[in-house]
């Protein structure tokens, strides 16, 4: 048998250090703009009755019967209804208040 000998050669190299560069956000589509206002839209779901979220409606938002009827509505055929629309800070208590109720809700800013 041979003896097989292994040799290590560690090498260092050592890269020059630049300060950290502070990038710009990149432009999106999604940038929130504080011009436009925010939304509340509520989904479609396979759970709630739709007489339930009509009530939903009224009660939370105080609507007539006859306008959370149509959003109801909207929500049924077209998978989603804006509900609300106002600062970020208000929507997000929609959102959170619609929660509590058991639909799904999400907000955005308006288009």
């Amino acid at each position: 048998m041979s003896d097989v000998s292994v040799a290590s050669v560690v090498v260092s190299v050592e890269a020059p250090v630049e300060a950290p560069v502070e990038k710009g956000r990149p432009d999106s589509a999604e940038e929130v703009r504080p011009d436009r206002p925010w939304i509340t839209l509520v989904w479609n779901d396979p759970i709630n009755l739709m007489s339930y979220v009509s009530y939903v409606f009224q009660r939370h938002f105080g609507y007539p019967k006859e306008k959370a009827e149509k959003l109801m509505m909207d929500v049924h055929h077209k998978g989603r209804a804006v509900v609300s629309s106002g600062t970020r800070e208000e929507m997000e208590r929609d959102v959170e208040a619609m929660h509590g109720y058991g639909l799904w809700a999400t907000l955005q800013q308006q288009d």
